[in-house]
């Protein structure tokens, strides 16, 4: 039984859903409690008036045994051997399901995310889009939603010319293929450094070759995509990210002219020093460039005819766009574009901006060559994580394993606590504690509950009459929460509910862990407090794996 739902129905509050129910800081002062100071403008009364009236009117029943009314909040006490028994009753026959749900049936989101731009390594700055966009994959295909994950390639520009002009001056392919996506770089930077006017001339020709469809040029092209796309999908294996789409700026050159066809029609279109716009000044924006003096497109352009291209294939219920704060007037623009061109469905397009990463050292710098890449985060965290557990638990078998399972959960882990518009700095050391909040604490917390449980007969059947204690009910209330936690994180685009939630209930889980005798406990108590224990180690899998996160058995 979802508890919060059963409390706000009952309320009979049209203003009320589940949503608003939330745990009390102290549990003196009940198991659940609606704040009653939203409910004051409305009904024109004091939240301390507002929670005694509906105290006085709550129908207390085998659910809920008590209700009271404390300093504008109204407080429910529930009853402790039912939500017990229901609670640990469904994790333990619902499994790796424990949460899910079917409120997506029959509807589709598609999300944008990670965006990787051809010929140039992942560096640490596209962590947060990458397990942002991952996470939120996972948790709307848990609550039963169609998902098309999108990376949108960033395959199209002047920059490919400038990159075939360097290969062409200095590039070897055996070197190139040795080295990979490095070697490129290295090429891009080399041109950025020295090239002249007559190979910035080149660069030009030869983007206008790739536009043309020149073969020789193509080739050369897909040939950086297509080591591009095995090194990023080395580093996506890591992370437990998936995509079903690779479709970038390229596939929509073809898409592009119907867009600005329409925005003629429309009259949407006006000149500006040259170039095409649409006039957004009335809505509080400078102008969206649509075509610059040249005839060019730009991103908005492409943007325009990506977001149409979904609606007509994929009849989103949402569309989003798991990118960077910095972009937050481009996707204001391009939205608002959508809107005067008379989609409706512009309201469903959303921007799930994200704050910046970087390390404690300092921010970094691709054109002075500070740049952190993101495989060698990873790496240099499995390794410390290797390290850790080889101290603290020398006799442990598979401990590259584990620690691999470790050091990028950790990674994962460390951008996903935050809220997603905070800037994160990354710190190898907090990220790899095994106190705090951190996924390696989570992590060992599941592998200390699978520990219990390796040890125990096995035998979870739940005593009927078994009222839990304290501790035991702090679990078993958190346990309650977990799919109200998922339905919000969705409705916000916050992974961070998730990763929150999963410290919380660590951290509840041990306290019970340390008060309580659990092998050695004797009645009713034992069988009980195994399958509070199974239900956690559960629970915490369940919330790792849709961040994209393994749970070691053993650490």
């Amino acid at each position: 039984m979802d508890y919060r739902q059963y409390i706000a129905q009952k309320l009979n509050l049209d203003c009320i859903t589940s949503a608003d129910i939330v745990l009390p800081p102290n549990s003196e002062m009940g198991d659940y409690a609606l704040p009653c100071f939203k409910l004051a403008k409305t009904m024109r009364k004091s939240p301390a008036v507002i929670a005694e009236e509906l105290k006085n009117s709550y129908p207390t029943d085998g659910v809920i045994s008590g209700v009271s009314a404390v300093n504008g909040y109204l407080n429910f006490s529930v009853n402790k051997i039912g939500l017990a028994n229901d609670v640990l009753n469904e994790v333990l026959n619902s499994g790796d399901k424990y949460g899910s749900s079917t409120q997506g049936n029959g509807k589709t989101v598609c999300i944008d995310y990670s965006s990787v731009n051809i010929a140039k390594p992942f560096h640490i700055g596209h962590l947060s889009t990458t397990v942002i966009g991952g996470a939120l994959y996972k948790l709307y295909k848990f609550l039963g939603y169609k998902v098309v994950g999108i990376n949108h390639l960033g395959d199209y520009g002047t920059q490919f010319g400038k990159l075939i002009c360097a290969y062409k001056h200095w590039g070897n392919r055996e070197e190139v293929e040795k080295g990979g996506i490095h070697a490129i770089n290295d090429l891009y930077v080399r041109f950025n450094t020295e090239a002249d006017e007559e190979m910035e001339r080149e660069a030009r020709e030869y983007f206008r070759l790739i536009e043309s469809g020149d073969k020789q040029a193509n080739e050369l092209f897909e040939w950086f995509k297509s080591l591009t796309l095995k090194y990023v999908q080395g580093i996506y294996e890591k992370l437990g990210v998936e995509f079903d789409s690779y479709a970038g700026e390229r596939f929509y050159t073809d898409k592009m002219q119907p867009i600005i066809d329409e925005l003629r029609e429309k009259q949407l279109l006006k000149e500006s020093e040259g170039a095409q716009v649409v006039d957004l000044e009335p809505y509080g924006m400078p102008p969206c460039l649509i075509l610059r003096s040249d005839g060019a497109s730009l991103y908005a352009t492409r943007d325009l005819a990506a977001a149409t291209y979904r609606k007509n294939t994929y009849d989103f219920y949402k569309n989003l766009y798991v990118v960077a704060y910095q972009q937050n007037l481009h996707f204001k623009q391009v939205f608002k574009v959508l809107e005067l061109m008379g989609k409706d469905w512009a309201k469903d397009c959303i921007h799930v901006a994200y704050g910046m990463v970087s390390l404690e050292d300092g921010a970094m710098s691709t054109r002075k060559g500070k740049v952190v890449w993101l495989e060698d985060v990873i790496n240099r965290c499995i390794e410390k994580a290797y390290t850790v557990i080889e101290e603290k638990n020398p006799d442990l078998e598979n401990k590259r394993d584990i620690a691999e399972k470790v050091g990028v959960g950790a990674v994962i882990f460390g951008a996903l606590y935050n809220n997603k518009i905070k800037d994160v700095v990354f710190s190898y050391d907090k990220v790899l504690s095994f106190e705090g909040e951190t996924g390696v604490y989570v992590q060992y917390t599941g592998a200390r509950a699978n520990s219990v449980l390796l040890k125990s007969d096995g035998k979870f059947n739940l005593p009927d009459n078994y009222e839990p204690n304290a501790q035991e009910f702090e679990v078993i209330k958190e346990l309650a929460s977990f799919p109200e936690i998922l339905k919000e994180a969705a409705e916000k685009y916050e992974p961070c509910y998730v990763s929150r939630f999963a410290v919380s209930l660590a951290q509840k889980f041990n306290k019970f862990y340390i008060d309580c005798k659990i092998l050695s406990s004797e009645g009713d108590s034992k069988p009980f407090r195994l399958a509070l224990t199974k239900a956690t180690l559960q629970t915490l899998k369940n919330a790792l794996a849709i961040l994209g996160i393994s749970m070691p058995e053993k650490m």
